[in-house]
């Protein structure tokens, strides 16, 4: 069995946030840090970074918020960016402001940009990030897409024949699927992650997307009852279904 880890109290504090080792120590003594109802007055003690801790431990009253390794479903509006430092409203500006201090940080796995809305993740776990972007897993994304001009017919055949070469590029693009849904609406799965890939494969078609909203990942759908801009953290079964 593993051995589970520990670290000291202000360090783990100030890693996730809450201030400097200097400003958790005045919390302690302050009587602002308890342990299954204990006032935890030395933060130099090392603690044990087991799963149930932020069940136990009370910050200023409040719950410890979760420890490395949390995953966040988001369901991204329209209008924001997934960067850090662009200026205007930010991803990461809906989560908890203490958040943006977390070490590591929290960053987003791959991106959506300003205009498109729908399922993102972030999270602090970078082999997770990894696994899920990296070109060899294939892992399938899902956009629903509102056109300008009514489909022809002929988008579907080109978008799953492989030999799609993108404005600019040398490489054709990886067969993709087309489900049509209505004249001006389809939804469309990719296994690449291209600069705009799904706008500038529609473009090439002779189309231009309207409105676009990214449904899947891999085998994880975005909840119907997550509305624009709220978020929750994922439990390690809904994690694994971006895999399946």
């Amino acid at each position: 069995m593993a051995k589970t880890p520990t670290s000291r109290i202000d360090k783990l504090l100030s890693s996730m946030g809450y201030g400097s080792r200097s400003e958790m120590a005045r919390l302690a003594k302050a009587g602002g840090i308890t342990l299954d109802g204990t006032e935890l007055a030395d933060v130099s003690a090392r603690i044990a970074l087991a799963p149930d801790l932020p069940a136990r431990m009370r910050i200023d009253g409040e719950p410890l918020d979760p420890l490395q390794g949390l995953v966040i479903l988001l369901n991204k509006p329209l209008g924001m960016t997934c960067s850090h430092k662009e200026d205007g409203p930010l991803v990461h500006d809906l989560l908890p402001k203490r958040w943006r201090r977390r070490d590591p940080a929290i960053s987003t796995i791959g991106r959506l940009d300003k205009q498109t809305s729908g399922l993102l993740l972030l999270t602090d776990d970078g082999d997770l990030l990894h696994r899920v972007i990296s070109p060899r897993r294939h892992v399938a994304k899902t956009y629903r897409a509102r056109l300008a001009r009514p489909l022809t017919g002929t988008e579907g055949a080109l978008f799953a024949s492989g030999t799609l070469m993108l404005e600019g590029e040398e490489k054709p693009l990886a067969p993709a699927a087309l489900q049509v849904l209505s004249e001006t609406e389809a939804l469309l799965t990719v296994t690449e992650g291209r600069y705009h890939q799904v706008r500038r494969m529609f473009a090439a078609a002779g189309n231009h997307v309207e409105a676009l909203h990214r449904e899947r990942l891999g085998g994880l759908a975005l909840p119907d009852d997550l509305a624009a801009g709220q978020w929750r953290l994922m439990r390690p079964d809904e994690i694994a279904l971006i895999f399946a």
